[in-house]
């Protein structure tokens, strides 16, 4: 089916009180694993490409866009495109021609005034371009001389009335919020901050993103969800499931050399990763 927008889904999942899954993609093999596990769970679901897969790809984002494109154009299952963790404006003026219905800016490492004036300037470019987009607030540094501190350093937490005011002021269309969970957790052992999460959820009119969501245990992400997350983004996942699945086909046939043999139980891996999710966040049906 047609691409659908990120714009559409978060507002779908938002009016439901349910969430959304946003799946970072690397290879051709993440994308056709992502849609293949939304398929098989009838749900919809977001493909995402960060600047960093971009950077992995030579700086050139249209190869791994267009494969995306490809393959969610003929999907059972509304899917749409998002452009993940943009710090490069060259990039960010890339976007709409890729195919890509949003994007997450990333200014969060500036401090506050600088971040939001960053940030500004993309919302009002992507608006013109027709693009719904993110950004993401953790705690600000900057004050009594202490650097910015990533939104996802350990402590890092988004303060409830600074984040009104950002979004009031940048017109932002959805934010990512430091609640506890981690980019590139290997072990699901995130706690979050629920009692800041209802905070949140009460000072923001627009959706709530969960980042580092593959860190976070099942039980967890359900009451991020049930608290007012409306977009969860997963991406180590995927690799832990992709990588186990390589290393264990090599170790048994340490003389195979045609990728197809593991790369198709990669992708089953990565499939079953993605369904088991879905599952967890009890997504809407497409």
């Amino acid at each position: 089916m047609p691409l659908t927008t990120t714009g559409e889904l978060v507002t779908s999942a938002a009016a439901t009180r349910s969430a959304v899954a946003s799946f970072n993609v690397i290879t051709l093999e993440h994308v056709e694993a992502v849609v293949a596990g939304a398929e098989s769970v009838c749900a919809p679901v977001v493909l995402q490409v960060s600047e960093n897969a971009v950077r992995f790809r030579g700086g050139r984002l249209l190869p791994l866009a267009r494969a995306a494109v490809a393959v969610a154009e003929r999907a059972a299952v509304p899917v749409a495109l998002h452009l993940d963790h943009v710090q490069s404006d060259a990039l960010l003026r890339q976007a709409a021609d890729a195919g890509f219905s949003s994007v997450m800016y990333d200014a969060a490492r500036l401090p506050y005034a600088q971040n939001l004036a960053a940030t500004r300037a993309a919302v009002d470019w992507a608006h013109a371009q027709g693009l719904w987009i993110e950004a993401e607030l953790g705690q600000i540094g900057g004050k009594n001389g202490r650097p910015p501190l990533d939104a996802h350093a350990p402590g890092a937490r988004t303060d409830p009335d600074e984040a009104r005011a950002f979004v009031a002021d940048s017109g932002v269309d959805a934010l990512a919020v430091a609640i506890g969970s981690s980019h590139a957790m290997t072990t699901r052992t995130a706690a979050l901050d629920h009692a800041l999460l209802t905070r949140l959820s009460a000072a923001l009119d627009v959706p709530l993103v969960l980042h580092g969501s593959s860190g976070v245990p099942d039980d967890e992400l359900t009451a991020a969800v049930a608290g007012g997350i409306t977009k969860v983004n997963i991406g180590t996942a995927l690799n832990i499931a992709l990588t186990g699945a390589i290393r264990d086909f090599l170790t048994d046939r340490p003389e195979a050399v045609d990728p197809r043999g593991y790369l198709t139980l990669a992708r089953e891996a990565m499939t079953r990763a993605v369904t088991r999710t879905l599952q967890t966040l009890g997504v809407a049906t497409a």
